[in-house]
């Protein structure tokens, strides 16, 4: 697991297990980066669209298990939407936004991120990539395969990533 802030190796694993370390690396990196804000900072929004950096780590907590655990597994999810202040987002043109409750912290959402992160490796050293995700969960048709959506949710922490970076700028 990349908890040292550093890039996955450039020899060594390769296809499910390079998916791994590159998820782990992009979900300590936004781990590291919310933590490393005071609280108040944490809750303070500082882009127009008006998001806070623990929203973003809710966010993210509740997107990988919608992709892996909902999505690819097709188990049931209490809160698939739990990240967000409506029903299935942008469902018949609503939209909603991201919350968290006012007795949730950066570090409980830190450590029900790295489960859900455990949960990912689990799935990735037991599925072969070119696997469909389970028809039902998340999925009624046309599932995708584990590696689009390993690639998908991979390009979500990394823009996720980008704006936290900002954010984190703009705090300092």
């Amino acid at each position: 697991m990349a908890r040292n802030g550093e890039e996955p190796p450039k020899t060594g694993g390769y296809g499910a297990a390079r998916w791994s370390d590159y998820l782990d690396w992009m979900r300590a990196e936004l781990i590291r980066g919310v933590l490393g804000l005071a609280p108040e900072q944490q809750r303070t929004a500082r882009v127009p669209s008006g998001w806070t950096p623990i929203e973003l780590l809710s966010h993210v907590l509740h997107m990988e298990q919608r992709w892996f655990v909902w999505g690819f597994l097709g188990e049931p999810v209490a809160e698939p939407w739990g990240d967000w202040d409506v029903d299935e987002p942008w469902r018949d043109g609503v939209e909603g936004r991201w919350q968290v409750p006012d007795d949730v912290t950066a570090e409980q959402l830190a450590d029900r991120l790295e489960a859900i992160g455990e949960r990912t490796r689990e799935v990735l050293a037991s599925y072969p990539l070119d696997a469909l995700a389970s028809p039902g969960g998340r999925f009624s048709a046309d599932p995708p395969t584990l590696e689009w959506i390993c690639f998908h949710v991979l390009a979500e922490y990394a823009r996720h990533a980008g704006h936290l970076d900002i954010v984190v700028e703009l705090a300092d």
